[in-house]
C-alpha cells in the first residue's frame, strides 16, 4: 500500500492542506486534518472546499487500494457531500468505508468528524480506475460572455485565507454569476502532476458560493454550503483553470448555483456540478 500513502500524504495539495493518512486497508482508511488557519474562513471555521477535498482523497485511497496500483489513472465520476455542522479552530477527522468494488468502479463512503464525535460531513463517490486507458476525447466548455465586473465583495473574499492559499481570483462577480481563474502553482498539484481532485472541487465550491453572493450582495448575513453534487470528467488537468458558475435557481435562502470547470488552454470541460448554497439573516 506504500503508493496510495505515498499519493495521500506526498501530493502537493494534500501537504499543503496538512492531510495525515492513520491507518488503511482495502476496505477502510482513516485521516486525521489538524486544524490549520490556512484552511479556514473568518471566524476558523474549516472552508467547505477542504471538507471536499478530504472526502475526494478517501475516495481515491480505497479505489487505489481495492483496484490496484495499475488501475489508474483515477477519477471520480460521481460526487455528493452533505455539509452537516462547522469544525471552527478544531482538528477534523475523516473515514472512508469501500461499499462495493466492481472491475473498475469503486463506491466509497466518507464520514468527517471533530475529535469530540460532532459530525461535519457525509460524502458518497463513485470512483473510477481507467485501467491504463488513454484520455477521453472532452467536450469544450460552454464560452461566457466574457465580463469582467467583480463587486467589492469578491474582492474583499480574495483575502480569505483558503481562497488566497490557493490562489483562487474572482475575475467576475455581478449579476448571479460568478467566475474564478485557479493557478497552475504548486500547491493545488497532485503528486505526478496536473491539478489534484480536491483542488478541483474546492475551485468549484467557491466558485458557486461567489455566484450566490452576486445575487445577495453584502448585508447581515451568514452562510455556509449545504451540499454539492459533481462529475469529474477527467483526471489531473493542466494548466490554468476556469470555473464558471451561474445561479439556476433560489427560494428564501437555499442558491442553486450551477458550475463549469473547464482547462483555460484547451478549453476541455473537467468537471461540473451544483453548488446548494445557503444565505440567512
Amino acid at each position: 500500500m506504500d503508493f496510495v500513502r505515498d499519493w495521500v500524504e506526498k501530493s502537493p495539495y494534500a501537504a499543503a492542506l496538512g492531510v495525515k493518512l492513520t491507518s488503511l486497508s482495502e476496505e477502510s482508511a482513516a485521516f486525521l486534518l489538524p486544524f490549520s488557519e490556512t484552511n479556514a474562513n473568518p471566524g476558523g471555521a474549516l472552508h467547505g472546499g477542504v471538507y471536499a477535498s478530504l472526502s475526494s482523497i478517501g475516495g481515491h485511497t480505497l479505489a487505489r487500494a481495492a483496484l490496484g496500483e495499475a488501475s489508474g489513472p483515477w477519477h471520480t465520476i460521481g460526487f455528493q457531500i452533505n455539509y452537516l455542522a462547522a469544525a471552527i479552530n478544531e482538528d477534523v477527522l475523516g473515514e472512508a468505508r469501500l461499499l462495493r468494488r466492481g472491475k473498475e468502479l469503486c463506491f466509497v463512503e466518507v464520514t468527517t468528524h471533530t475529535k469530540d464525535g460532532k459530525p461535519t460531513g457525509h460524502a458518497t463517490l463513485a470512483m473510477r480506475g481507467r485501467m491504463g486507458m488513454p484520455p477521453a476525447a472532452m467536450v469544450k466548455s460552454p464560452v461566457d460572455d466574457g465580463a469582467t465586473e467583480v463587486s467589492p465583495m469578491g474582492k474583499m473574499m480574495g483575502g480569505v485565507n483558503f481562497i488566497a492559499s490557493r490562489g483562487l481570483k474572482a475575475v467576475q462577480m455581478a449579476d448571479s454569476r460568478a467566475r474564478m481563474i485557479m493557478p497552475d502553482i504548486e500547491a493545488n498539484r497532485d503528486l505526478k502532476g496536473g491539478h489534484h481532485e480536491g483542488a478541483v472541487l474546492a475551485l468549484l465550491d467557491t466558485c458557486g458560493a461567489m455566484a450566490a453572493w452576486a445575487e445577495t450582495g453584502p448585508g447581515p448575513y451568514k452562510a455556509s454550503t449545504a451540499a454539492i453534487q459533481a462529475q469529474l470528467h477527467k483526471p489531473q488537468p493542466v494548466g490554468e483553470l476556469v470555473a464558471y458558475a451561474k445561479v439556476v435557481n433560489r427560494d428564501t435562502e437555499i442558491f442553486w448555483s450551477h458550475v463549469d470547470v473547464a482547462e483555460k488552454q484547451s478549453g476541455d470541460l473537467i468537471a461540473q456540478g451544483t453548488v446548494l448554497y445557503r444565505i440567512v439573516r
